[in-house]
């Protein structure tokens, strides 16, 4: 897990890089073991939470606190569930062509990278496999002043591979620690004899932890795709690329 530390301080010139591009990154958390809170409800409401613990429910949040201390006292440890959402991503990153330049495709590789992430979900991706498509589909309307837009955003800003010009979401369901205070049976190597596994130092709960390095994952991913897409040996020449191709877009 040591080398998610590189890939933090990578994402932070990652995250300066699109915050040039306009893309703003942010995570919260929506689920400390059985304790969900829902995402925020916008962009703007992404960048209040409490840093020590960011959950749109405060109400989720205490309980989520007491559930780790809990853990904490009987030697145990929780997973739970992040979202990472990036606000302002052009439409036209990805490629629906090769299965390796599938922006969703991508994002899942990389957030499946993080230690202990076990599932990774784009939107609302469980949720609308139970479900009809009618009810599903993000439907496309047309406001003046604001161009094409979407009645939802189940699908994450990724449809077909490619970004569709909503907010990229991605959740990660990360497993407990594996250890812990209270070891599990385990077997000795040499004797193949039963006996407990070593008692090590660990954490309760990585989850908070994880968000953090779901936004460097994220910006890392899209600053790949942002660069392949819009090119550019300066940021001057990245971002008359870019300004070119958004003024093309929004001239629809």
């Amino acid at each position: 897990a040591r080398e998610t530390a590189a890939r933090v301080a990578a994402g932070a010139v990652a995250l300066r890089y699109l915050e040039e591009a306009g893309v703003t990154v942010r995570s919260c958390v929506t689920a400390i073991g059985t304790v969900e809170s829902a995402p925020p409800g916008d962009a703007e409401a992404w960048g209040g939470l409490e840093e020590d613990l960011p959950m749109a429910d405060a109400e989720a949040a205490k309980r989520a606190r007491s559930a780790i201390l809990e853990a904490g006292k009987a030697g145990d440890s929780l997973g739970g569930r992040i979202r990472v959402a990036a606000f302002g991503v052009p439409p036209g990153l990805g490629s629906h062509v090769q299965w390796d330049r599938r922006l969703d495709g991508r994002l899942a590789a990389a957030f499946m990278s993080i230690p202990s992430v076990k599932a990774v979900e784009v939107g609302e991706g469980v949720a609308d496999s139970a479900s009809h498509g009618s009810r599903v589909h993000d439907a496309i309307g047309y406001e003046p002043g604001a161009g094409f837009v979407r009645a939802a955003n189940r699908a994450g800003g990724v449809e077909g591979g490619i970004s569709n010009g909503e907010a990229v979401v991605v959740s990660a369901y990360l497993k407990p620690l594996a250890t812990l205070m209270t070891p599990l049976p385990s077997a000795d190597l040499a004797t193949k004899a039963p006996g407990a596994a070593h008692k090590e130092r660990s954490d309760v709960c990585a989850v908070v932890p994880a968000a953090v390095i779901g936004e460097a994952v994220m910006a890392l991913c899209l600053a790949d795709l942002f660069a392949e897409k819009f090119g550019g040996d300066s940021m001057d020449e990245f971002l008359g690329n870019l300004r070119s191709f958004r003024g093309r877009v929004d001239a629809y």
